[in-house]
């Protein structure tokens, strides 16, 4: 051996966790094979250097710090498992060919082999480039087994909340399952959400403070995470894969919620959202201004007297984004929910009307179930043209007609498209039955929605008046309500009662007194306050 006296040396052992690494000696097992080599040659180490990083790119802090101080004659040689272990990249090995080149190192140990200045740096190059090429034959296998994953159907990324992945199973029968301990909780968390009635603040809050909702690794979930789970195409069953390439896939995994609602969602956070509320309103985002159309805001106000007696308000106005020259003036709380209880305490509904309106919202409720295979029809022809757009515009790739970017571009939307339809497909008999459900609820709900309205909390109160109606606006100090097209039945019904031709029921028949009882009482709670000018479904608060 050409070993000099006196020499120092450094023991550095490295071991990555990526696939580079899987049949190579752990840390401790190269430390202690390492340490026994160093007493029988007789080498004198002066620190044991331990790095758990991949070594396909410069950057290694340890490593780094240990050729600084090899520099600075801290130590003359440096003992390892294998050159591998030093560097896989050209830029760290030709560090270390040059350090030995000139004398800096001046003794390179492995396992089994030795490295001095006055060798034929040939061979070193040699090795440090097969090291080098391992890696980069084993990235472009490791992205093609990606990109194959990717286009069976299976995510291969680590599973969003709420999802598991399968490490235990063998490689090729990896798939990404439901997380049993999460799905419904995430579920839950998208319904909130959609409800209108919290924001993701509000449920990301909820969620960790009130269910001790925790990550996989026990972490509580930040809001920045909560945001990314509401806003990734996943959930609703596509992923885009590589990143930013355009190219999406339809997953095997089995979908948290439908297109529709994340469309639905995406459309709800706005950068008014995202930014912290120094205070909670209760209707504040559920309210138009009627005359520009901008949001509705809140805000507190103070004011002392001079004896030093303070009282405090709560105003709601229009933010005049859209128009600054918006003429609504400010309406005061109290004002605001006066209006809201009173519409409230007439939605009062006889049990024979709600009886005979169960009745009718189930018979159209079939109406509209008879229609639905006109409807999946006209879906599935817009479908089918879908794909054959899909189909020419590989055609026109392939025939060089448009360019790579071209076809990116043209196939990003195509294939959006294509989601959609196939959700309109698959959603079609949910939304029948969705709407009989928000049918009998607001039934339900109108029963003691006024006497909830004024004992309840401030989320309790946005819970009704979202519940009450949409489109809400706001003018002259007149809150307009639209109520849900649940509640138009029980209108025409009114409208239409006293006339025999209206079609509900002739009034000479004995089997339908009770039904006629219940529409003479209804008739003035459903009338009470209706404006000439607004449409049809359209009450005014007075």
């Amino acid at each position: 051996m050409q070993n000099e006296i006196n020499l120092k040396y450094f023991i550095y052992a490295r071991k990555s966790s990526e696939a580079e690494d899987r049949q190579v000696a752990s840390i401790d097992s190269q430390i202690s094979v390492l340490t026994d080599l160093a007493k029988r040659e007789g080498f004198e180490i002066i620190d044991t250097l331990c790095e758990s990083q991949s070594a396909k790119a410069p950057g290694r802090p340890i490593f780094s710090k240990m050729l600084e101080k090899v520099y600075n004659g801290q130590a003359q040689g440096i003992i390892c498992w294998k050159l591998d272990r030093l560097a896989r990249n050209p830029v760290d090995g030709g560090q270390i060919n040059w350090m030995l080149q000139q004398g800096v190192i001046r003794h390179i140990q492995t396992y089994d082999r030795s490295y001095f200045p006055t060798d034929n740096v040939l061979m070193m190059s040699v090795e440090f480039g097969m090291a080098n090429q391992f890696i980069r034959d084993l990235s472009v296998n490791v992205k093609r087994g990606l990109k194959q994953k990717a286009e069976q159907g299976w995510y291969p990324c680590p599973a969003p909340v709420g999802y598991l992945n399968t490490p235990d199973r063998q490689k090729g029968f990896k798939i990404i399952k439901k997380d049993p301990k999460r799905f419904d909780l995430v579920r839950k968390m998208f319904d909130m959400v959609l409800s209108g009635n919290y924001s993701v603040p509000q449920t990301q809050t909820i969620a960790i403070t009130e269910w001790g909702f925790r990550m996989p690794n026990g972490t509580k979930m930040s809001r920045s995470t909560f945001y990314a789970v509401v806003t990734n195409p996943f959930y609703y069953g596509y992923y885009e894969y590589p990143k930013k390439s355009g190219i999406w896939h339809k997953g095997k995994h089995e979908p948290m919620i439908t297109k529709d609602e994340h469309d639905r969602i995406l459309s709800m956070i706005r950068p008014d959202n995202i930014k912290p509320m120094k205070h909670t309103f209760a209707f504040t985002g559920q309210m138009k201004c009627g005359e520009c159309g901008a949001t509705i805001t809140a805000e507190h106000k103070t004011k002392t007297q001079k004896n030093g007696t303070k009282h405090y308000y709560t105003y709601y106005h229009c933010t005049k984004r859209k128009d600054k020259n918006c003429s609504q003036r400010v309406i005061e709380i109290k004002d605001l929910e006066k209006q809201i209880a009173d519409i409230l305490g007439g939605l009062r509904i006889p049990p024979e009307f709600d009886e005979w309106a169960m009745d009718w919202l189930k018979t159209e409720n079939h109406k509209e179930a008879d229609s639905r295979d006109d409807i999946l029809k006209n879906q599935q022809q817009e479908y089918q043209e879908c794909l054959k757009k899909i189909d020419n515009l590989i055609d026109m790739r392939a025939g060089n007609e448009i360019t790579e970017q071209q076809f990116k571009d043209k196939k990003s939307k195509l294939i959006q498209d294509k989601i959609k339809l196939q959700e309109l497909l698959k959603d079609t008999d949910k939304r029948v039955d969705d709407w009989l459900d928000r049918a009998e609820e607001a039934l339900i709900f109108a029963k003691n929605a006024k006497l909830a309205f004024e004992n309840g909390n401030l989320q309790r109160k946005r819970e009704i008046l979202n519940t009450l109606g949409s489109n809400l606006l706001l003018i002259d100090r007149k809150l307009r309500i639209n109520l849900e097209n649940c509640l138009l039945p029980m209108k025409k019904v009114s409208l239409g009662s006293g006339d025999k031709k209206s079609g509900f029921e002739p009034l000479d028949l004995p089997c339908n007194k009770r039904k006629n009882t219940a529409l003479g009482g209804a008739r003035p709670v459903w009338l009470r306050g209706q404006d000439s000018n607004l449409q049809p479904s359209a009450y005014i608060l007075s």
